[in-house]
């Protein structure tokens, strides 16, 4: 390698290095690149002076008076001998297709890049700037303008001459100009200025602020944002001008434009360029030395800031320092910034380097986010630009985050990033598994395997399976449940389960595995002989899933043992599989068992087991009392004597009263209540129940000589049986308990019937009378009568054609009509007649 090139490795090496130098948390806003290739040869033997970016090519200018044009990475495409001093400044036209220059020796040359025509002349003073109208290439806007001591505009008349006028002199030399449509911005030694091409008329002055810097030293540096918006850096001042159109009322002798400056700050720093970006500012800074800054050198370098302008000051967005070759010899003036309006692209300019930024993009963030090992958020947004990103792999990123994790200790979450960061890609998945193990920690990345469509091969499945097989049990019988069973090989972790069973054989975990996998090699019979060995609760499901109802036909007593009423209510709902004759005779030796069965099934079906109604009456009288009663009374398959016997037998009262009673022995039953009970109101009860006049009697024989049996009777007599025949058979002396409010009670009774019927009378008379009311304005009413109704008799129309005659015609209230002729009454006389023969013939028996 030459010794240039080392050179020039070494100092792009020192632009890069030192120009991330911040270590920051905060993303850098923009992305440089310093322009390299022929560019670079160029820089070494000469210095740049100027340049002008154009969508197409850039155009620089040197100080051994050549014009390079170049392409975006440096290459020279085009070279110009314009002058042998330095290029003071290079403008092109909107279409790029034409060129101004001029230099310090005062030539100023503007000609096309693909034609022959173009203004050659020289001056007798250096000219500083040169400006092309953008829409230069168009015939009429062939308009150029010049700065040197004076502000000059060249225009090409319909001769084909180019025509001179001095638009501006005597404020010392113009160095820098923009033109932007109809408007011309030029900065002298005083003061800004705006030019309306349009209306050959000036229409601003902005003065400078910082009056004591040299402009020489410190110029002015311009930039138009849009058509209407200027800005102004000049020194440590950045102002923003808008031009407005006046309003015609206020004319008069007035340009009809305006300009009103909205934004106006000073900087820490000195202004070397601006450019626009979005709302923001880009800007350029000169750092000067002092002697109170402690690295000279790093505030030496150049700044480049982009800024958020605010009314009177600005917020800072980002700031980079740039080593640029030889930046500790350089000026303020030495410095430019030019950009691209095409696109976020920016160019600063110093005699011996050229660098380039632009606005970083989606794979530039991606960049910094992985150099900051912020893996997670780099995925993230590769995941969500993954269209518009173009160096980086969704999937390259996904596996330098899984590494990193791993490297970290953080398997667990290395594990859960494999599912998304590997996706379908087998291969990887399975190299993934193996490194795992590799590290012992495959327990991490079972629950992320695939077990979809696209699976691993059985032995990474079994693998992991016999990893937990060895340390695990509880892990392992969660992968055997979460896991479809042709994962693996299944008669293979069978074997390797009864291998660890032969240690344990009693481990509730390994049978309750053994069994699941059982019954997805479809051996339900060895599943469900576990299942029902371990009491386990799936052992329902096992049967209503795989339908097992004939193999639990020997096993309905283990069944009911191990949960009496889950048992009962499968049995019940698949009386079609195991029959109630099956069941029964599998409970016979268990009779509470047989109880709880058949108990279920007659409150379900009254009369679905009823030949075993018999046989239920010593269950229930053995092991459920309580629910005898209502079954004797709910059943009509029941053997009265039968259940008398066994009640009579074992002394149960309630329920001998009630057969007695159904078998008609009431007062057998009355009797037992009576002096087995002793129990009044139950008396009372079963005589209102029965309601039989004789069984009062003999209630009332049987409790006329028991004082508190008398006192319940006179409670509850009185509406069923005439209280009088109770009193008058009563012995006088004996001494009732409560007489008198028995007494009261029933003198309240009667009242209260008598109460009630006259309630009731009152009633019947209130709605007679309104029925009678309603009934007689409904026969008030009026009849419409019309040729559609016919006499009854003669069916002829009621209504007579000839309405001139007098005619007469009766209607009933049942709405039967005649004509007065037609009744059938003595002579047709119309007072005697008071029913409707029709009706009445009705009403007469045949």
């Amino acid at each position: 390698m030459s010794e240039v090139e080392e050179q020039e490795r070494k100092q792009n090496d020192e632009f890069t290095d030192e120009s991330e130098d911040e270590d920051s948390e905060d993303e850098p806003k923009l992305k440089y690149e310093r322009l390299a290739n022929e560019v670079t040869e160029v820089l070494q033997k000469d210095a740049a002076s100027c340049m002008t970016v154009h969508d197409k090519f850039l155009a620089l200018g040197t100080h051994f008076g050549k014009v390079l044009l170049l392409d975006i990475q440096g290459n020279v495409t085009q070279r110009f001998e314009i002058s042998s001093v330095k290029i003071n400044q290079i403008s092109l036209d909107e279409s790029g297709e034409h060129i101004g220059v001029c230099s310090e020796d005062g030539k100023v040359q503007v000609f096309g890049l693909y034609t022959r025509e173009g203004f050659h002349e020289n001056f007798d003073c250096p000219i500083k700037v040169v400006a092309l109208h953008p829409q230069f290439t168009r015939s009429n806007y062939k308009q150029f303008v010049t700065g040197g001591k004076k502000l000059l505009l060249y225009e090409r008349n319909w001769l084909n001459r180019w025509k001179m006028s001095v638009v501006h002199e005597g404020e010392g030399s113009i160095t820098n100009i923009k033109w932007r449509a109809n408007l011309i911005a030029w900065a002298n030694n005083v003061r800004v200025k705006i030019y309306d091409i349009s209306s050959k008329q000036c229409i601003t002055n902005v003065l400078r602020d910082n009056v004591q810097l040299r402009p020489d030293m410190y110029p002015c540096s311009l930039c138009w944002k849009d058509n209407t918006t200027l800005i102004i850096g000049w020194g440590t001042s950045i102002k923003i001008c808008a031009v407005k159109e006046r309003n015609p009322t206020e004319m008069r002798d007035l340009p009809s434009r305006y300009v009103e400056i909205v934004t106006a700050f000073d900087t820490e720093f000195f202004i070397s360029g601006l450019a626009p970006l979005a709302d923001q500012l880009v800007v350029l800074y000169f750092v000067k030395n002092s002697d109170h800054m402690v690295d000279e050198e790093f505030r030496a370098r150049p700044r480049l800031d982009i800024i958020l302008p605010l009314h009177e000051s600005y917020e800072e967005i980002s700031s980079d320092a740039l080593t640029v070759r030889n930046f500790r010899d350089n000026e303020c003036r030495d410095y430019k910034l030019e950009h691209s309006e095409g696109e976020s692209l920016f160019y600063i300019i110093s005699p011996k380097d050229i660098v380039g930024a632009r606005e970083r993009d989606q794979d530039d963030h991606i960049d910094w986010l992985l150099e900051k090992k912020k893996y997670e958020e780099a995925l993230m947004a590769a995941d969500i630009s993954f269209k518009n990103i173009k160096r980086h792999d969704v999937q390259k990123i996904g596996m330098a985050y899984i590494n990193h994790l791993v490297e970290k200790g953080d398997y667990d979450t290395a594990a859960r990033k494999c599912q998304k960061v590997l996706g379908k890609n087998m291969e990887l998945w399975e190299n993934e598994v193996y490194r795992f193990k590799t590290i012992g920690q495959l327990k991490a990345i079972s629950q992320y395997l695939p077990r979809g469509d696209l699976r691993l091969k059985p032995a990474i499945y079994e693998m992991i399976l016999y990893e937990f097989l060895k340390t695990d049990y509880e892990g392992f019988a969660t992968l055997i449940r979460e896991w479809p069973g042709d994962l693996y090989n299944n008669k293979v972790i069978v074997q390797a389960v009864n291998d660890h069973l032969q240690k344990d054989p009693l481990n509730r975990t390994l049978l309750t595995t053994l069994a699941e996998l059982c019954t997805y090699d479809q051996r339900y019979d060895k599943a469900l002989e576990i299942y029902l060995k371990l009491r386990h609760k799936d052992v329902y499901q096992l049967i209503h899933k795989h339908n097992l109802f004939t193999s639990i036909e020997d096993k309905i007593v283990l069944l009911m043992d191990f949960d009496k009423e889950k048992a009962v209510d499968m049995l019940l709902d698949n009386e079609d599989k195991i029959s109630v004759d099956r069941v029964v005779e599998e409970l016979a030796d268990r009779p509470e068992l047989l109880h709880a069965y058949l108990h279920e099934l007659f409150k379900r079906d009254h009369h679905k087991g009823r030949k075993y109604h018999e046989r239920q009456i010593g269950l229930y009288a053995e092991f459920d009392r309580p629910n005898l009663l209502p079954f004797l009374r709910d059943s009509t398959h029941c053997p009265l004597e039968k259940a008398l016997e066994v009640c009579q037998q074992r002394n149960f009262v309630e329920e001998t009263v009630f057969l007695l009673s159904r078998m008609g022995n009431c007062r057998r039953a009355l009797q037992m209540i009576m002096e087995e009970l002793g129990d009044v109101d139950k008396a009372i009860e079963f005589a209102k129940e029965q309601d039989d006049r004789e069984l009062w009697e003999d209630l009332i024989s049987y409790s006329i000589d028991k004082p508190p049996f008398i006192t319940g009777l006179l409670n509850n007599i009185g509406t069923h049986v005439d209280p009088i025949l109770l009193i008058h058979r009563i012995k006088e002396g004996m001494e009732i308990p409560n007489l008198r409010d028995s007494l009261v009670k029933i003198l309240q009774d009667y009242n209260l019937q008598i109460l009630l019927r006259e309630g009731c009378k009152k009633i019947l008379v209130a709605d007679s009378l309104s029925l009678l009311q309603k009934m007689h304005r409904t026969q008030m009413r009026g009849v419409r009568v019309d040729e559609e109704n016919i006499c009854e008799p003669c069916h002829a129309a009621i209504l007579s054609r000839d309405m001139g005659k007098p005619f007469g015609v009766v209607m009933f209230h049942c709405r039967h009509m005649f004509h007065k002729e037609c009744l059938p009454s003595s002579g047709g006389s119309f007072p005697g007649v008071q029913y409707c023969n029709i009706c009445s013939a009705k009403r007469v028996d045949p």
